[in-house]
């Protein structure tokens, strides 16, 4: 639990949220047009809402699956340790797989899931990120598709937290420490 004073300044409105999200849709469907069945695999926890609501405007048959990872835990800070929490449960062997990330930050997190899936050989895999941060990044790495290009912010909601607190904000915040943090 943030231990210090803090206040939420909306940066991206839930509506241009869901705006993005049916544009990210159609471009999904066009380049998984044909197949049998997308396995939709979401990062745990920050993706839950994002990938609910991107789901349900794909056209296409789909499984969806999730693996939970950590580097972050209760910090603001990537500890660059990526830590699998919880496995697929099912096989993605020969299948078309996209993988949902929140937000891509340093590219630890994202670079670890990608080279781990791609061992157990998808005839498919691509990704998607709500959110990008580019000017933070340290490991080569670029989803296939972005939401949202922002810059090096600490931000919450839609699913991401700080500390646990604020995945239920219907719109991205940016967070901004009050006057005391700054003094402490």
């Amino acid at each position: 639990m943030p231990t210090c004073p803090y206040v939420i300044e909306r940066m991206i409105s839930a509506k241009a949220i869901a705006a993005r999200v049916e544009d990210l849709a159609r471009e999904i469907q066009t380049t998984f047009a044909g197949t049998d069945k997308l396995v939709v695999v979401g990062l745990l926890r920050g993706s839950f809402v994002f990938i609910a609501d991107l789901v349900r405007e794909l056209d296409l048959p789909v499984e969806v699956d999730f693996l939970e990872v950590s580097s972050y835990g209760d910090s603001m800070e990537s500890s660059r340790e990526v830590r699998i929490l919880k496995d697929l449960r099912g096989e993605i062997a020969g299948r078309d797989v996209l993988v949902v990330e929140d937000i891509v930050d340093t590219g630890h997190t994202l670079r670890h899931v990608v080279d781990l899936l791609k061992t157990r050989k998808p005839r498919t895999l691509k990704t998607i990120a709500l959110l990008d941060k580019p000017s933070r990044r340290e490991v080569e790495i670029g989803a296939d598709w972005i939401g949202f290009e922002i810059p090096d912010e600490f931000v919450v909601g839609y699913g991401i937290d700080f500390a646990q607190r604020n995945r239920n904000l219907p719109h991205i915040g940016r967070v901004r420490f009050t006057k005391d943090r700054a003094e402490g």
